[in-house]
């Protein structure tokens, strides 16, 4: 019993004794490390300070709107970390410079081309355009940063460069855009290789004029072809006709062979008139430009008009005509004041008036109008009488012996003269041709 008391006592008085030798030994290190403590706590407070320091000049290392603080250098490892931030700022700053500039440049490359650029990322946002794609689709709204889709309504550019990022090829496409109609785009994408996450550009060449040269190509020898085919099936007819018996009809060979004749005349004026408007177009006509009197290419008009004008009961008054020289090419510019009278007689009512009138309207410049009292033409039609092989009234055109191309040959005779030619006209009242061309003084030879 005694035994077990003490071994109890014992048992509850040694844990005691070694926690308060534990504690005591405690006491005793812990007042002699309280020194060495506080010497670390004072080097952590510094070097944190240090690297307060170290992080703020990293932060604003690209700020320059921050003035930059100088970073104390000492031959610790923090030391060394400022001294080799130091020495690599100002390379940062020329790099970013170089980097600004080189943006710059592109930018103002970019935005200075007359074909649209378009760049997108892989999840076709937009991440630069230019004002020529802006003009080009019509929405001046377009956000870098914001979705295509958003930014263009028609969905075709949009699966384009959709299509280069999943494939990562190059695709071509002519384009024409709703909003802005009539005009049409040869479209070419291709992808951003060198980006991590794939993204596209496209570029977008307006190709309106050639496409607007091309039709014209296309009509010019559509109207040709028509133009030759017409009399050229008149005169194998008649011809055939005279072989197949006609020669021996007394009372209408003769007719055949006038028949002939005017559809082999007219074939000559078309030949004629297309070489005059090829040499025209073509701007290097054989005689030499020189001063040309205006009233002396009027009255040589009026020679050559007043013949049919007579036969159709046409008058032709003349106002008064300034001595006034222009620098031309004499033959052309007759042929364009012949082409605007003869059609004025040709489309003009019986008894009707055509009118000629000449006038300096400001200095150095002198305006030629021909008028009439006319059928006149439909206001759709302004825009394009001018057009080769163009014919408002085509049934009366071919009656009267027209070829298409007078108006054309006078548009171009008056722009080889560095002039205009507008016209006005109202249905069954009439149409004003006017002609503006620069005028020179009166030169020793007249041509």
């Amino acid at each position: 019993m005694v035994r077990k008391t003490l071994a109890g006592v014992l048992g509850a008085v040694v844990p005691a004794l070694v926690a308060i030798a534990l504690q005591v030994k405690l006491w005793v290190a812990a007042s002699c490390a309280a020194p060495g403590l506080a010497v670390c706590l004072w080097m952590a407070a510094g070097n944190s300070r240090r690297i307060v320091r170290l992080t703020g000049f990293v932060r604003h290392i690209l700020d320059d709107n921050t003035a930059r603080v100088e970073l104390a250098r000492t031959d610790d490892e923090l030391g060394g970390l400022a001294a080799a931030l130091s020495e690599t700022a100002p390379k940062i700053d020329d790099l970013v410079n170089r980097l600004r500039a080189e943006l710059t440049r592109r930018e103002a490359v970019l935005a200075s081309l007359d074909e649209g650029v378009i760049a997108v990322d892989a999840h076709l946002n937009v991440t630069f355009c230019n004002q020529a794609f802006v003009r080009a689709v019509g929405e001046p709204k377009i956000v870098e940063g914001g979705a295509l889709i958003k930014a263009v309504r028609d969905p075709e550019l949009f699966h384009m460069l959709k299509e280069v990022i999943e494939t990562a090829k190059t695709v071509r496409q002519r384009l024409r855009f709703s909003v802005t109609e009539g005009y049409t785009y040869d479209v070419s994408a291709g992808p951003l290789a060198h980006l991590r996450s794939r993204g596209a550009i496209a570029i977008l060449r307006d190709v309106t004029p050639e496409e607007r040269l091309e039709r014209m190509r296309r009509d010019f020898i559509a109207n040709v072809s028509h133009e030759f085919r017409t009399p050229l099936a008149t005169i194998r007819g008649y011809a055939e006709t005279l072989l197949e018996g006609g020669l021996e009809d007394v009372d209408n060979r003769r007719k055949f062979v006038e028949i002939i004749l005017a559809n082999g005349i007219r074939l000559n004026n078309i030949a004629a008139d297309l070489l005059t408007l090829a040499e025209l177009e073509d701007g290097k006509p054989q005689a030499e430009a020189g001063a040309v009197l205006v009233g002396d290419v009027i009255q040589g008009a009026l020679r050559a008009v007043e013949p049919a004008a007579k036969l159709a009961g046409i008058r032709i008054a003349v106002g008064e005509i300034p001595h006034a020289y222009v620098w031309g090419y004499r033959i052309r510019f007759e042929q364009a004041i012949v082409n605007l009278v003869d059609n004025a007689v040709k489309f003009n009512r019986p008894d009707g008036e055509v009118r000629i009138e000449v006038a300096e309207e400001e200095p150095g410049r002198v305006r030629i109008s021909v008028s009439d009292t006319g059928i006149g033409i439909p206001h759709q039609d302004l825009n394009r009488i001018f057009e080769r092989f163009y014919r408002v009234d085509k049934a009366r055109s071919r009656q009267m012996g027209g070829t298409g191309l007078g108006l054309s040959i006078v548009k171009h005779a008056v722009q080889q003269m560095n002039g205009t030619v507008t016209v006005e006209s109202r249905l069954g009242r009439g149409s004003t041709f006017r002609m503006v061309v620069p005028t020179c003084e009166r030169p020793d030879t007249v041509f």
